[in-house]
């Protein structure tokens, strides 16, 4: 037993030295491991940076070469959309250049004539300003007396009757002295041998007082003073009774106020003016109504000379009746002519067949050269004269008491 300890022992130790060899065996074989598996871990962490150098420097080739290619075709695209665009903008293109061409021509009109607007606004300001200048002095001259307002009514009573149609000295005078020693302004003639009288009143202090009045009472009493005013010369005018001194005369006389607005102011404040007036026999009348009488009248002188006329046509109407009456007996004495002609003509063609050409015929029948001439053969005329149907009372008038030719 003891002497099998050492063997034991020994065995032991051999068999750890075994181990110890084996596991330090293992250990360098583990070690080996890892130190390969390190360097193929960096080998692989090498080929792996390798391959990922490689494949960033083949994916930028690929990319710059895809950039490149999307790059052409987008570019291709771009020219083609370009290309489309331009073909589809040309016609708007060309319509906003015509465009562009008439607003530029339309401004140039435009500020050609905003310039005659100007210049055709300062000559309007400069006739305005005349006008106000004419006013003016018109309304200084108005004032100086009751003559220059007389003269001024006479003389647009004047223009009045001229533009209506009647002419002075014709159908109408001027200052006519009457037999009481009155001088009426205008003696109108009418149809007929008649005439009346038209008389010019103008009294204008009131009214343009009014027109200057800085309130309403001051103007309002000016309008008042106007309309008594004219009144009055209504009233003097009824007093004078032209229509009693002119032969065939209306029972009336005219009453001339050369404004429409003097006798509206008037019969604005005098309702009665114009119901007074027609009592008095007097007929306020503006120029806008005394054109309108004054062309009645022109109408009546016209009906008048259409009547003279009318009785010429008739005159001559009866001379030209006569003398067709006399071309109408001539005519029927030509047809009368004319048949008995024919009627001649005939009987002179039915005597030659008769008795002339048969004996003639014979020498055709015998081969006596006639030289190519034939006898041509002659045809009675049917057509009868056409008779003056229409004229028959014409020609009856003729018969019954006959008119020598002119």
């Amino acid at each position: 037993m003891n002497a099998l300890l050492p063997i034991v022992t020994l065995l032991l130790a051999a068999g750890c030295a075994a181990l110890a060899v084996w596991a330090m065996a293992e250990r360098a074989r583990a070690e080996r491991a890892l130190l390969e598996a390190r360097m193929l871990r960096e080998q692989a962490a090498a080929g792996a940076e390798s391959l990922k150098a490689q494949a960033a420097m083949s994916a930028n080739a690929v990319a710059e070469e895809l950039v490149k290619r999307a790059t052409e075709t987008f570019a291709a695209q771009d020219r083609l959309v370009q290309a489309k665009l331009e073909a589809q903008l040309k016609p708007v293109a060309d319509t906003l250049e015509k465009f562009q061409l008439q607003v530029t021509a339309t401004e140039k009109a435009r500020a050609e004539e905003a310039g005659g607007l100007k210049s055709q606004i300062a000559q309007l300001l400069l006739a305005s300003t005349a006008t106000q200048e004419e006013a003016r002095k018109l309304s200084a001259a108005l004032r100086r007396g009751a003559g220059v307002q007389g003269r001024w009514g006479e003389q647009m009573l004047r223009n009045v009757l001229e533009m209506a149609g009647l002419k002075a000295k014709v159908d109408f005078d001027e200052q006519v002295t009457l037999d009481s020693a009155q001088r009426p302004d205008v003696v109108v003639r009418l149809p007929g041998g008649g005439s009346f009288v038209i008389d010019a009143k103008c009294s204008l202090n009131a009214f343009l007082e009014a027109q200057d009045a800085l309130d309403d009472a001051a103007r309002e009493a000016g309008y008042l003073r106007h309309a008594q005013s004219v009144r009055g010369h209504m009233q003097s005018l009824a007093s004078k009774a032209y229509w009693e001194q002119l032969d065939a005369s209306p029972d009336f006389v005219v009453m001339f106020v050369p404004g429409d607005a003097f006798l509206a102011a008037a019969v604005e404040r005098l309702p009665d003016l114009y119901a007074q007036g027609m009592d008095r026999r007097v007929i306020l009348v503006t120029p806008s109504s005394l054109f309108a009488l004054c062309k009645a009248v022109v109408y009546g002188w016209r009906v008048e000379e259409q009547n003279l006329n009318a009785k010429e046509i008739v005159s001559l109407g009866r001379e030209l009746y006569k003398r067709i009456a006399t071309m109408a007996a001539h005519a029927q004495a030509m047809g009368r002519g004319l048949e008995t002609a024919v009627g001649r003509y005939n009987q002179f063609v039915g005597s030659l067949e008769t008795q002339v050409h048969t004996q003639a015929r014979r020498f055709e029948d015998l081969k006596v050269d006639h030289e190519g001439k034939e006898i041509p053969e002659l045809t009675p005329i049917e057509t009868a004269v056409r008779p003056l149907t229409k004229l028959a009372p014409v020609l009856t008038l003729v018969e019954a008491a006959p008119t020598s030719a002119p």
